[in-house]
């Protein structure tokens, strides 16, 4: 009931708000608005496409933030975004599936996944997780990053950081201990976010 409340009290805000941003960001934010509307009725049913699906939310609000700041995003940030996002969905997923498998069901409710999807699923997730740090690794290989950072060597230690990171996730899934979002456990994990620390303290000291 209280959802229901502010669903429209919510939606004039962010109205109001949009007046005062570029018209991209309305734009893009009536894409996400959509896409939000059409996932738990009709995407998230699909198999694969929900996955797809909550990688490109995800993506679209960076979209959404260049578009309010006026900043040009770059090709390279997007695809990372995409396939590390597309990584966490599909941990979502085979975190669901491993609990299923232990409540004794063979299909999930409302999802298009039943367990013989399992292996595939994780193969696919941690795949995903290691093209992105391939991404990574070929956008530090680009000039760009040579004329924006002082040390640009430094930056590659971020490789090793997010590799284990997207292989500790990954673990964790696999051994049924994913209870949350990937998201919220990266925000509550203590590991993660020494990670985190770690990263961005080697993006300072490149400067």
């Amino acid at each position: 009931s209280h959802g229901l409340v502010l669903i429209p009290v919510l939606l004039t805000i962010s109205a109001a708000l949009c007046v005062l941003l570029p018209w991209k960001f309305s734009l893009i934010l009536a894409v996400y608005y959509a896409m939000t509307l059409a996932y738990p009725f009709v995407l998230k049913r699909l198999e694969a496409v929900d996955v797809v699906t909550l990688a490109l939310l995800y993506t679209t609000r960076i979209f959404a933030g260049g578009a309010a700041a006026g900043i040009v995003l770059s090709n390279w940030l997007l695809t990372f975004s995409v396939f590390i996002f597309l990584s966490l969905a599909l941990a979502k997923r085979c975190a669901e599936l491993l609990l299923m498998r232990k409540n004794g069901k063979a299909a999930s409710a409302g999802r298009g996944y039943v367990l013989d999807d399992l292996p595939m699923l994780r193969s696919m997730g941690v795949g995903s997780g290691y093209v992105a740090g391939v991404v990574l690794a070929f956008y530090l290989s680009t000039p760009q990053v040579a004329i924006a950072y002082a040390r640009p060597d430094i930056l590659w230690v971020c490789i090793p950081i997010l590799v284990y990171w997207v292989t500790r996730v990954w673990l964790k899934t696999g051994r049924g201990e994913m209870h949350d979002d990937p998201l919220v456990f990266a925000a509550r994990d203590r590991t993660s976010l020494a990670l985190a620390g770690l990263g961005a303290g080697t993006i300072v000291a490149a400067l």
